[in-house]
């Protein structure tokens, strides 16, 4: 016998993740890694056994070029992102991402709570759930664009020195306004390490509430749809564009 009592949600396709949203987010992560790896050698170098001179061998030489094609990528991808926080949609604008509101901060709240504290959520925080990143997630998206704007201008200004192209010259300033050269390489360094501790919980995350919230978290960054239960998607249509050319 049917449980009276059973509710199964009706669910809304929403096209939430813009293809330029995907595009960065993607291309982001494969240069990220590709400086992870590449710092990493650079800062502390193998000791390669090899017959054969080490002029000819150019490892490190190879290393350095990956590192700075990928920060280039890096900088000019960081670049159209906070372009395209002006002219995307609302999942994509600055709004979602900067506490301006007293509703940020209960959603922050009730995020906390699920993710943190692994309650339960109810109806109650429910209402407080956006439709694309949550406050939480955007906050932190936030502070990591900062960090992204650090790790530019230590990483350009420490180049600088060595760069015969215009572009890193312009940072040249930079390791005078950190007190030198060696610091500026500790805080590229440990800008480093704080982009390995968010890709951990950033993965987590993304896994955790695909399974706590059922809205197709994991695939939406490669076809941009979320589903979203009906109720919730009225209670937020101000947060969708033109919700009619949605698709349910």
């Amino acid at each position: 016998m049917a449980n009276k009592y059973l509710h199964i949600a009706r669910l809304r396709r929403v096209y939430v993740w813009e293809m330029p949203v995907r595009f960065y987010h993607w291309l982001n992560a494969l240069v990220i890694v590709v400086l992870i790896i590449t710092g990493f050698y650079i800062s502390n170098p193998l000791g390669l056994l090899s017959h054969n001179d080490a002029s000819h061998q150019y490892t490190m030489g190879w290393f350095r070029y990956l590192h700075f094609a990928a920060a280039y990528i890096f900088f000019f991808n960081f670049l159209f992102r906070l372009y395209w926080g002006f002219v995307g949609n609302k999942f994509a604008n600055w709004k979602q991402f900067i506490p301006t509101s007293r509703r940020f901060f209960k959603e922050m709240w009730a995020v906390f709570k699920i993710d943190i504290l692994m309650l339960k959520k109810n109806g109650k925080e429910q209402d407080h759930l956006s439709i694309g990143h949550n406050a939480m997630a955007g906050f932190i998206y936030f502070l990591t664009f900062i960090a992204f704007l650090v790790q530019c201008l230590t990483g350009f200004g420490l180049y600088a020195g060595m760069s015969s192209w215009w572009l890193p010259k312009l940072f040249a300033w930079v390791p005078a306004m950190f007190g030198g050269d060696i610091l500026t390489r500790q805080i590229h360094h440990w800008s480093m390490w704080f982009f390995i501790l968010f890709a951990v919980i950033h993965v987590y995350l993304v896994f955790y509430h695909d399974y706590v919230e059922g809205r197709g978290e994991i695939s939406s960054m490669g076809g941009g749809f979320k589903f979203i239960e009906e109720e919730m998607f009225e209670k937020n249509a101000h947060q969708t564009p033109n919700p009619e050319k949605k698709a349910k």
